[in-house]
């Protein structure tokens, strides 16, 4: 049972971002969110995104930062990732 980050590197509004997943279970990631300040509107269907600052609040929390690919490897693993509309 793990929250997982990958690095902040994509670009959006002046901010640096990055994606907060679990490789459990949605509702460990929501509650895990929650517990972040993180409004249930933010919720992405299988991640949340976070900015650089809230990165490092998740992993002072608990969260394990991975790499990009590991991040989705786990996603998929447990059955957990959402496909990207067309």
């Amino acid at each position: 049972m793990a929250l997982l980050v990958d690095d902040a590197v994509w670009q959006w509004r002046g901010r640096v971002w990055c994606h907060l997943v679990s490789d459990t279970s949605l509702s460990e990631l929501q509650e895990f969110a929650r517990r972040l300040g993180i409004p249930d509107r933010a919720f992405q269907g299988d991640h949340y995104d976070l900015t650089d600052e809230l990165r490092d609040c998740a992993i002072a929390e608990g969260a394990r930062a991975v790499t990009s690919r590991e991040l989705v490897m786990a996603l998929r693993a447990a059955g957990l990732r959402r496909r990207p509309q067309r």
